[in-house]
């Protein structure tokens, strides 16, 4: 089986932004590894993300991922305390709502109904793994309610 390449993502529409959220389901991280930078207008997580696209390959892995939104006006955080900062996360969905042409609202859902708003002047993202993959002990798993 061929390994599979670190992810190197970039996102510059919503349905790009699909695609980002895909990869960084069920990811983990700490609340301080959460940097908005109003200077640079980044707001920048690092995150260890199951790799779900080596998914089959006999065991399963996570790797360190750094997410970055440029053009980032300002940041909203809705039950999400700033400490611990070494708080555990759960990454669970990102989605661009769209506001005043290019711009909007990028949303970060976390477990624990956890919620960073980022106001963007567009969509402006980019998913890198900064290291190599390790062991994971488990696969996520979700229990889906019967609608």
């Amino acid at each position: 089986m061929r390994a599979v390449q670190p992810l190197r993502l970039l996102a510059q529409d919503a349905e790009d932004l699909k695609v980002i959220s895909a990869a960084l389901q069920d990811a983990i991280g700490k609340v301080g590894d959460i940097r908005f930078d109003p200077a640079d207008h980044t707001l920048t997580i690092a995150l260890n993300r199951f790799r779900w696209e080596a998914e089959g390959s006999p065991t399963h892995e996570r790797v360190r991922a750094a997410l970055q939104l440029g053009g980032v006006i300002s940041v909203q955080a809705r039950n999400l305390k700033r400490e611990p900062r070494d708080a555990v996360i759960e990454l669970l969905a990102i989605e661009f709502h769209p506001g005043e042409a290019p711009g909007g609202e990028v949303r970060l859902t976390f477990a624990g109904d956890g919620e960073l708003r980022a106001e963007v002047e567009c969509v402006d993202v980019a998913l890198a793994d900064v290291s190599a993959p390790w062991p994971a002990r488990h696969a996520p798993k979700h229990d889906l309610a019967e609608g």
